[in-house]
């Protein structure tokens, strides 16, 4: 399934409708979330706080740990763990394409009396009760953006901030192809600010532990090419397992750039890189240069995301995993080739 409405003014209105109603509110971003997810959560967070709404921010990993690039974010003062946000009415889920991404806090938005649903992936499956998804929109945080617009709150830098992490992160630096005109004129209004972009650059992109750099080449050294798998469109893929972790003492988001750097590579279509998360699952990320939608074949695999990035947890088989996917790929290829 692919989604392609976008969403009309009665859908933002009965959003809005409902996000500023009185009751509690409780805003969710993805597990392990990534700057979009988290950065727009918090984003509609504090203009809701400006607004006097009972707001809380959350996603629902156990344990419950902010990944440390996104520590910087303004409004980590609206996060609660899982076991703390209760029972709310109203639930707003950011960048989260299917509600098994929710993890432990799937419960919460299924019981919840209204469910709305801010998110840009085509992979979307319509769980939502409230559907503000626009598959047009280069990140999830756009559409933030213009919820804050339409909540009336002035967009001050601690929002700014938030808004553009999600931008600059899900566009690749403004490199991927949903990156539009409109796109930069959002950039430019959010600068206007005075938000320091070079700093949010920088614990995003250039701040890392000297085990980062070991985990890397450890990473790229075991990285394996096949040239001849997706219909000869290539695949290039690596893994880096906990005990690899543990011995640099990094926690699983420290790998978060691996696929970044092993998605250059010109001999492959697909880049793929599993991650062995501390349980012994292995959580696959996966980058397409277009020509495959990935996000239908973590779909298919229990997760989500958009054509050119996307990923899902596995189980705890390395091997079969990465057959998974392989077959996967191969399927999907076959339907758009």
């Amino acid at each position: 399934m692919s989604w392609s409405a976008a969403p009309t003014e009665t859908d933002w209105q009965r959003a809005i409708d409902a996000l500023t109603s009185g009751g509690p509110v409780l805003l969710l971003a993805h597990v392990s979330p990534d700057a979009d997810a988290l950065g727009s959560a918090l984003a509609a967070g504090l203009a809701l706080d400006s607004r006097g709404v009972d707001v809380v921010v959350s996603f629902g990993d156990d344990p419950f740990v902010v990944p440390r690039v996104l520590r910087t974010l303004p409004g980590q003062h609206l996060l609660r763990a899982p076991a703390e946000v209760g029972e709310r009415p109203v639930v707003a889920s950011f960048d989260v394409s299917s509600i098994e991404r929710l993890g432990v806090l799937q419960a919460a938005a299924e019981a919840a009396e209204t469910l709305v649903v801010v998110d840009h992936h085509a992979s979307y499956t319509g769980f939502g009760g409230i559907h503000l998804v626009d598959v047009k929109a280069p990140a999830t945080a756009v559409l933030a953006l213009e919820m804050v617009d339409r909540l009336g709150v002035e967009v001050g830098i601690d929002i700014a901030t938030d808004v553009y992490s999600g931008i600059v992160t899900d566009t690749g630096s403004f490199k991927y192809s949903a990156t539009t005109a409109d796109t930069h004129r959002t950039a430019a209004r959010l600068l206007e600010t005075g938000l320091p972009h070079d700093v949010v650059a920088r614990h995003i992109y250039d701040d890392e532990p000297f085990g980062v750099l070991k985990v890397l080449g450890g990473a790229l050294d075991r990285a394996t090419l096949e040239p001849g798998a997706i219909g000869g469109l290539g695949l290039v893929h690596t893994c880096v397992s906990k005990a690899v972790r543990d011995e640099h003492g990094l926690p699983l988001d420290a790998v978060e750039r691996v696929i970044d750097v092993l998605r250059i590579a010109t001999e492959a279509e697909v880049a793929l890189v599993l991650k062995q998360d501390d349980t012994g699952a292995w959580r696959a990320s996966m980058r397409s240069k277009g020509k495959v939608d990935v996000s239908q074949v973590a779909l298919g695999l229990g997760g989500g995301g958009h054509r050119f990035a996307a990923g899902f947890t596995g189980g705890a088989d390395h091997q079969q995993v990465l057959d998974d996917v392989r077959a996967a790929l191969d399927a999907v290829a076959r339907q758009e080739l």
